[in-house]
């Protein structure tokens, strides 16, 4: 029997990793062979943490994991998918207005690259929690230990 290993590409741009994404990861591992954390890098923009920051903390956070692999990429998701053999994008959703969002991005993918979007339903102890929310209250110098792994 030929087994084609199960590989998931987990796209954002996670400036910075919350808890949610933390979960997110947590509850697909058993779904996957393989889980690929793909940190999006638009130079255009600048963000919160640098991605040399996000990258490292990642791969220390997953250190022990030899499941999840943690890249920055500049190019389009699916040719990202592509170039690991994901079959699969993995997102997590924490409201109606996530799911129609992800929806849209999800048709397109599925239709242009023939890649599977798999959405889990983020955990009421972390659906509220956002990267957006977390630089806000950083900003105003609020402690968001909580927040983060």
């Amino acid at each position: 029997m030929n087994y084609e290993l199960k590989i998931a590409l987990f796209p954002g741009s996670f400036d910075p990793f919350t808890r949610g994404h933390q979960a997110i990861v947590e509850r697909a591992l058993p779904m996957f062979d393989k889980l690929v954390i793909a940190i999006g890098v638009n130079r255009a923009k600048k963000g919160w943490m640098p991605i040399e920051e996000r990258l490292e903390r990642l791969r220390m956070l997953y250190a022990n994991e030899p499941r999840v692999e943690v890249v920055a990429y500049e190019t389009l998701t699916m040719d990202l998918a592509e170039q690991y053999g994901a079959k699969y994008i993995l997102r997590g959703v924490r409201s109606v207005t996530d799911f129609e969002y992800e929806r849209t991005i999800a048709d397109a993918n599925r239709r242009i690259a023939g890649l599977e979007t798999v959405f889990l339903i983020a955990d009421a102890d972390t659906a509220h929690i956002s990267s957006s929310l977390v630089r806000e209250l950083a900003s105003f110098g609020r402690d968001v230990s909580d927040l983060l792994p």
